[in-house]
């Protein structure tokens, strides 16, 4: 099939990283996946949660939260508060960003310290739960760092690098990084995160009134591998260029 802008079949839509967004955050990121767009920001705690306390658990915690903004749809999205709750896709997404971001830190060298992760979508065509994961990675990568920096802890907690993305079958072709229209045609979509060592640390994939088979099962986990590897290599390079000031 075509895609726009002749994308091919395992190829990333453009993407873009915007590092220090949010000046009062300890890392921000504003991450671009074509015209989806989302600001993770990523504050620090010098406490941890009740429950750790009471249960006597050392280290620390990492929580997030996700949010689509109202005008980042065609038509208005209601925020969650007018409703009184959260909707059940925004508790499950940030759930999803909060494991992700748990598997590859160490919490114990975190230290007595909470990481709370923010990400708003400010615009979404496709995809914004897994670019929520890739900039939320990178930003907490930030924050570590700063507190290495201001000498709160010997080293960064942070493991591995993690990412995320989409892929999905449309007219029996498997596809990498759907936007929103892809997204709608898909008959198969699949959600993977992935370390940059690429261990998994999730698959979330279902047919849409449709079955797959073991073949494009193991087609959309390779493209979404290949992916990975291409957002994590985005995230080193400009993880390179903060360190060294230009970024």
């Amino acid at each position: 099939m075509n895609r726009l802008n002749d994308r091919r079949a395992d190829q990333l839509r453009p993407v873009n990283f915007e590092l220090g967004i949010a000046p009062h955050a300890s890392g921000s990121v504003l991450i671009g996946m074509g015209n989806t767009r989302v600001l993770c920001g990523v504050m620090i705690e010098e406490s941890v949660p009740r429950w750790m306390k009471d249960q006597r658990v050392s280290g620390g915690w990492l929580t997030a939260e996700y949010s689509m903004l109202p005008y980042s749809t065609l038509t208005r999205k209601p925020r969650d508060i007018s409703k009184g709750r959260l909707d059940g896709r925004s508790s499950e997404i940030q759930r999803l960003i909060g494991r992700s971001m748990r598997a590859v830190l160490d919490l114990e060298k975190l230290g007595a310290r909470t990481i709370w992760v923010d990400c708003d979508v400010l615009q979404a065509d496709g995809g914004t739960r897994t670019a929520a994961i890739t900039g939320a990675s990178l930003a907490v990568s930030l924050a570590c760092q700063r507190l290495v920096d201001e000498k709160k802890i010997p080293e960064s907690p942070i493991k591995k690098l993690v990412a995320a993305v989409s892929a999905g079958v449309i007219d029996d072709v498997a596809l990498l990084d759907l936007d929103y229209e892809e997204d709608k045609a898909a008959t198969v979509d699949l959600n993977l995160v992935a370390t940059e060592d690429g261990a998994l640390v999730e698959v979330q994939g279902a047919g849409e009134e449709a079955t797959f088979s073991h073949e494009q099962l193991l087609e959309m986990l390779s493209l979404g591998r290949k992916g990975i590897a291409d957002l994590i290599a985005g995230q080193r390079s400009v993880l390179a260029r903060a360190v060294a000031g230009t970024g």
